[in-house]
């Protein structure tokens, strides 16, 4: 459990213990635990970090992640350069155009609800709203960064990877800047 999470020994421990030995679940308990972990540190002041740089065998794709840490002693660590690294192959992968929800411009959002309106025009009216939010949340979910499933492990979104490595250095990491290329 520890090789495959990276989380601490005692972690893990813990969560095979509260698990009763079932791995399955003391992955589940981990991930839950490092949601809360991630939560509590939201507040945390971003000093450190590293640029991870991905060019694609082609050669027409490129892409640069910033992953911002607290301290520079994460910020030179293998794993952290490698995690940032991994940020932007999925970037150039996978092109997405925002980090955040919050990132969405109003202009954006009215843009597509402009699209999908039409789209929901013969729809019964009480389900409307709902058949719209469901859209535009689909759409958008494409496009954000974090809620994307990450390219090289797809049952796992690029935001738990963050949370994951929030629990494990033990601070606050967040992907604070991205950037794409591309010749075509």
């Amino acid at each position: 459990l520890r090789d495959e999470t990276g989380v601490s020994v005692m972690q893990c421990k813990k969560a095979l213990e509260e698990a009763l030995g079932d791995m399955d679940k003391a992955r589940v308990i981990l991930r839950k635990q490092g949601s809360e972990t991630a939560s509590k540190k939201a507040g945390r002041t971003l000093g450190a970090g590293t640029i991870g740089s991905y060019v694609h065998t082609t050669k027409e794709v490129a892409a640069l992640a910033q992953l911002s840490c607290e301290t520079d002693f994460v910020s030179k660590n293998e794993e952290f350069i490698a995690l940032a690294r991994d940020i932007a192959m999925h970037i150039a992968a996978l092109a997405p155009r925002y980090i955040t929800r919050e990132e969405i411009t109003a202009d954006a959002m009215e843009k597509a609800t402009e699209v999908f309106q039409s789209e929901i025009r013969g729809k019964p009216a009480d389900l409307r709203e709902h058949i719209l939010a469901g859209k535009l949340d689909a759409y958008f979910t494409e496009q954000i960064l974090l809620e994307q499933a990450f390219v090289k492990d797809p049952d796992r979104m690029v935001g738990d990877l963050l949370e994951i490595a929030t629990q494990k250095f033990g601070e606050r990491i967040a992907v604070t800047a991205m950037s794409r290329l591309s010749v075509k």
